[in-house]
């Protein structure tokens, strides 16, 4: 071959998503894309935080596909809501994904939580989005490190406060 010919590579997979955000599917969109690059990055954690995760994709068969992508040995899902009832209602399919994957999910409940001051985010360690105004769907997702270091903070403060939440399984009587 000359240094003239060229070959076809594959696509380079897409980046990330930077900056801000406005509007319910543009929120959506920026989710799904975050979820596809932690299966095809590896991310080892995620965290996840919303009052009830309506707005949330995540009863789309690409997501959960993105989802069981990312699960494997040494991964961990963190959750955190006011309550986990609207995602069990409006995800059936997350909620099969859960059930599946419950020993790599961890998921907290803040009963008390005002909706509002509640974070509706998805934090890793190398990039977040934050949806700053839940009721417009507008936010921003960054990599800088002081963003990131204080949505950890503030999660990690919510997830004090609360308790466990959405189990895997319900056992009845």
């Amino acid at each position: 071959m000359t240094t003239d010919e060229t070959t076809e590579s594959e696509p380079a997979a897409p980046a990330l998503p930077h900056g801000r955000f406005e509007g319910r599917e543009a929120f959506r969109q920026r989710l799904r894309d975050a979820l596809a690059g932690a299966a095809r990055e590896g991310w080892h954690e995620i965290v996840m935080s919303d009052a009830d995760f309506h707005d949330w994709p995540l009863g789309e068969r690409a997501v959960i596909e993105s989802l069981n992508d990312w699960a494997r040995n040494g991964r961990k899902l963190v959750m955190l809501a006011k309550t986990y009832d609207e995602l069990i209602r409006t995800h059936p399919r997350f909620v099969t994904w859960r059930r599946t994957w419950a020993h790599i999910i961890d998921c907290r409940r803040c009963a008390t939580a005002d909706p509002l001051v509640l974070p509706s985010a998805l934090w890793t360690s190398g990039w977040i989005l934050h949806r700053i105004d839940p009721e417009r769907s507008n936010g921003v997702c960054t990599q800088l490190p002081e963003r990131r270091l204080a949505l950890r903070e503030s999660l990690e403060e919510w997830l004090r406060q609360g308790s466990a939440g959405f189990p895997a399984t319900t056992l009845g009587l």
